[in-house]
């Protein structure tokens, strides 16, 4: 948070306008036309388990782990009737194991007893089950279903804030300011390409600006220009 909240200082709470904004993913579109998320999954119901897992965790981890689970409990039955103890051996290597393996569990009952086994279509309903957020519920929501929403995790509040797309101090801002600020067009993929480039670019401590492609628009590069 602090290296966010000297990004912050530097680029003074400066948004782009509509123009620049609309240059920034047009020019990511063109690279990735149709960016898709690097988790690993066959259903709707294995992308929910996923993405509960990815929460302060790496995708990589995650696929590790899944692509073993999912052989043996790839449905809301098998994975509860595997328990959480037999569960914890096949995610001990993920971040907080201890209570996802809980939270994974309890999802699972609660699917199979007020949702026959799907996989709910709403935000409220899907942030009521045990282990997702609202970034869980919205990466659920676009990769499932097609929804606009636009999944704020660690790399879509670092970019959006460095490059001035949606400044703000906690993630709930960020999103709400992308949701109003990217054309419309672009939503879908909004989080994917601004993932992408946080994940393989605009890394956190050593931002590789040389090879990012829509530098010329960045208000962090800019200011930091500027003090030099």
């Amino acid at each position: 948070m602090l290296l966010i909240e000297k990004t912050l200082s530097i680029i003074k709470s400066k948004n782009m306008n509509k123009d620049k904004i609309a240059l920034v993913f047009e020019t990511l579109k063109k690279r990735d036309p149709e960016p898709v998320t690097e988790l690993n999954y066959k259903s709707t119901f294995q992308l929910l388990i996923a993405v509960i897992l990815s929460a302060q965790a790496t995708d990589k981890s995650v696929n590790s782990a899944t692509s073993k689970l999912f052989k043996v409990a790839g449905t809301p039955e098998k994975l509860y009737n595997l328990g959480e103890k037999k569960l914890k051996t096949y995610i001990k290597t993920i971040g907080l194991y201890n209570a996802k393996a809980k939270n994974v569990i309890k999802t699972c009952k609660i699917l199979m007893e007020k949702y026959n086994r799907r996989i709910p279509q709403d935000r409220d309903s899907l942030q009521k089950l045990p282990g997702v957020g609202r970034k869980t519920a919205n990466v659920v929501l676009n990769n499932a279903f097609g929804q606009p929403t636009i999944g704020v995790d660690t790399h879509v509040y670092r970019v959006s804030n460095r490059l001035g797309l949606a400044t703000g101090k906690n993630v709930n801002q960020v999103e709400e300011k992308l949701i109003k600020n990217v054309p419309e067009k672009y939503k879908l993929h909004a989080h994917h390409w601004l993932i992408i480039l946080g994940r393989y670019t605009c890394l956190a401590r050593k931002p590789m600006c040389f090879k990012c492609p829509v530098v010329t628009y960045c208000s962090y590069k800019q200011k930091v220009l500027e003090h030099d």
